[in-house]
């Protein structure tokens, strides 16, 4: 039994143990994102619009991890509404923002080890780099939606007088907790999965400058900083979509 399908197991029984229902079908969102990522890989490689499939598989991932992370239906539609808006403002902020970073392909320490294949794989790779940031972004926006939707819907049960001011005041305050911790989470993130290649740059005596200027160092720091501006993005408008249908409600 490898290493892998052993944890797998073991993360599956923690779930069903401590989630119940619950765990059993945040478990079974959890395998069929990984398939959707896997059938991503398989499509890209097949020809297919790097851009236009990770989107389709975007929507699909947020909708699995959403719906089916929770079971009350204003507070996950809320959730999805903002993660769609999100993702595409998301897109606007990435297309142009890779295309003049120029992160695009492979970085010089990673020649040594694809020295021997063929590149020429007729895969465009602008697109895959902005896939790339979109299916990054996804975890990080889906969890803070999905946070601050039931929050405020626990809020909202509490105190169903509640005016639109206070909710929005309620959404900031849980929303600054969430950043805290999902900035440090997307850092550590970074420099965990790195830490090898930082490591050998310390080796070699890399200046300063030449961080900046690692294709692999900059990439990585777009996508944290991606990361960050989405989950603002994602909390304000989670925030002011909640309120709104609580408005709408008070009308109707």
């Amino acid at each position: 039994m490898s290493s892998i399908l052993a944890l797998t197991i073991v993360l599956g029984i923690l779930m069903i143990i401590f989630g119940g229902k619950q765990g059993v079908s945040s478990f079974c969102s959890v395998l069929l994102n990984f398939g959707i990522l896997f059938l991503t890989v398989i499509l890209i490689s097949s020809g297919f619009p790097p851009l236009g499939v990770s989107l389709f598989a975007g929507i699909c991932i947020l909708a699995i991890t959403i719906y089916m992370g929770n079971n009350d239906e204003r507070s996950t539609n809320v959730a999805f509404i903002a993660t769609i808006i999100v993702l595409a403002v998301m897109l606007l902020l990435i297309i142009p923002m890779d295309h003049f970073a120029q992160i695009k392909g492979f970085a010089m320490e990673q020649s040594e080890e694809i020295e021997a294949f063929n590149l020429l794989i007729g895969v465009n790779f602008e697109q895959l780099s902005i896939a790339t940031a979109i299916l990054s972004t996804l975890g990080a926006i889906a969890e803070a939606a999905i946070a601050i939707a039931s929050g405020l819907e626990e809020i909202i049960d509490q105190n169903p007088k509640i005016t639109r001011k206070e909710l929005f005041e309620s959404g900031s305050n849980i929303g600054s907790q969430i950043m805290g911790m999902t900035f440090n989470t997307l850092f550590f993130g970074m420099f965990g999965s790195d830490l090898a290649l930082f490591v050998l740059l310390a080796k070699l005596h890399a200046s300063f400058g030449y961080y900046l200027n690692s294709k692999i160092f900059v990439s990585e720091c777009m996508l944290v900083l991606y990361s960050a501006v989405a989950v603002i993005g994602v909390i304000v408008i989670t925030t002011f979509l909640m309120a709104r249908k609580v408005e709408n409600a008070k009308e109707g």
